[in-house]
C-alpha cells in the first residue's frame, strides 16, 4: 500500500496562503540550507524547470513518483506556459471545471477523487503519492492522507487559506520527526494515528 503524503508549506498560524491563496511571502525562506534539504530528501517536490535551473534534474525521485494537485496549484504553472510542471512524476490534477488536459502527461480527475486516490494507493511497488497544495483538495482527501510533512515558515498571516478546507473533523496524527533551519523554518513530519 502506497502512502498519500500532504507535503505543504504554511505560516506559523497554519495558513498555506493569503486570502487569495498567494504564498509568495514564504518563498524567501527557501535559502541555501533549505534548498540542500529539499535536494537531499525531497528533490521531486521541485518543479521540473526548477530542478533543471538548479542543476539537479538528474537526481532520482526519493519519496514520490506520483503527484496530485488542485486546479489552483496547477494554474500557477499554466500561467507561466508550463503544462507539465512535474514531468519527472505521474501527474494528476483534481478539477471539476477543467475537463480536458492541456498536456498528455497530465491526467484530470473530474469525479470520484477518493476512488482514484484509493486506486493509486493500492498499486504495488513504487514510491509514494505527493499531495501538492490545495486547501479544498486536502480537505476532500483528509481521510486518505497517511502522512503530513509541514514546512512551517516564520511568518504570521492572521487570516488566509487554511491547510484544510473541510468540515470540522478531529483527526489524530503521530509526530515522527522535526527538523529546524537557521532561517527559522521548521519541517515537521506526522503519520496518521491508527
Amino acid at each position: 500500500m502506497r502512502k498519500l503524503s500532504y507535503f505543504i508549506a504554511c505560516s506559523i498560524d497554519g495558513f498555506i496562503g493569503d486570502p487569495s491563496g498567494d504564498a509568495t511571502t514564504m518563498y524567501p525562506f527557501v535559502d541555501e540550507e533549505f534548498l540542500e534539504f529539499l535536494k537531499a530528501e525531497y528533490p521531486e517536490t521541485v518543479f521540473t524547470s526548477g530542478r533543471r535551473a538548479l542543476g539537479f534534474d538528474d537526481l532520482p525521485n526519493r519519496r514520490f513518483d506520483t503527484i496530485i494537485q488542485g486546479r489552483s496549484s496547477y494554474d500557477l504553472a499554466l500561467k507561466e506556459g508550463v503544462t507539465s510542471p512535474y514531468a519527472h512524476m505521474r501527474q494528476y490534477v483534481a478539477s471539476r471545471s477543467l475537463t480536458e488536459s492541456p498536456d498528455p502527461q497530465v491526467e484530470i480527475i473530474g469525479d470520484d477523487l477518493v476512488g482514484k486516490v484509493r486506486e493509486l494507493k493500492a498499486e504495488d511497488g513504487g514510491l509514494g503519492i505527493y499531495l501538492c497544495g490545495g486547501s479544498q483538495l486536502a480537505g476532500a482527501l483528509l481521510d486518505e492522507i497517511d502522512e503530513l510533512v509541514i514546512k512551517t515558515y516564520p511568518v504570521v498571516y492572521g487570516s488566509g487559506m487554511p491547510m484544510f478546507g473541510s468540515e470540522f473533523a478531529v483527526t489524530e496524527f503521530t509526530h515522527e520527526e522535526t527538523r529546524t533551519f537557521g532561517n527559522g523554518a521548521v519541517v515537521r513530519t506526522y503519520s496518521r494515528k491508527r
